[in-house]
């Protein structure tokens, strides 16, 4: 079999487990705020078939670490214990798997339910996701930063932070990030100026 058809199989088999997978997650969590289930994100399937063959994230990038920064910051887990906050503000200690844990808070006005944890807020589903594409071997503060970065380059937005395009970047990553500007879900978000302040205080440059 040639490589193009080898990647083509590839492809079409992670496409059939992801769907298997969102479909678990839906029946599991339905009440969280699922960012990734707006849709099926065919480029994204693709990319998280193709990562299993190259996983090249430059997590050194300037622009990159500024995207990463602004994030947890639009998140509420800028601080110290960021990494191990849960949704709801809770903490959590064991860094050797995603917590799993159900948690409800108001957020917006209006009670959610959600297993988001973390410096990203990863849902459990969205977690495990990344964790088999990257071969993560825990849920540490070097390996939450490596599924965010895998979940921008998920969205198609990865080049446009390394290019300095955050405008295009936020606007692709708002249906991964409900505290983005632009996000569609009905919970608070930071202004698109406060982003572009978080990302310059951070050190990162436009283009």
């Amino acid at each position: 079999m040639s490589l193009r058809g080898a990647l083509i199989g590839l492809g079409v088999g992670a496409i059939l487990l992801m769907l298997w997978q969102r479909a678990a997650n839906a029946a599991t969590d339905e009440t969280s705020t699922d960012t990734s289930a707006d849709g099926i994100d065919w480029g994204g399937m693709w990319d998280s078939a193709t990562d299993f063959v190259n996983k090249n994230i430059d997590m050194n990038d300037s622009n990159l670490q500024a995207f990463l920064a602004l994030i947890r910051n639009a998140e509420g887990t800028a601080g110290r214990d960021g990494y191990r906050t849960l949704f709801g503000g809770g903490l959590f200690d064991d860094y050797s798997d995603h917590p799993r844990r159900k948690v409800t808070a108001t957020l917006g006005g209006r009670q959610i339910t959600s297993t988001a944890a973390g410096a990203y807020q990863f849902l459990a589903g969205t977690w495990d996701e990344a964790r088999a594409a990257l071969s993560l071997p825990d849920f540490s503060p070097a390996s939450q930063d490596q599924a965010a970065a895998w979940l921008i380059r998920r969205r198609g937005a990865l080049t446009d932070v390394y290019a300095g395009r955050l405008d295009t970047a936020l606007a692709k990553c708002a249906k991964e990030w409900a505290s983005l500007p632009g996000s569609p879900y009905g919970q608070p978000t930071i202004s698109s100026a406060k982003a572009r302040q978080l990302f310059a205080d951070a050190g990162g440059t436009y283009a």
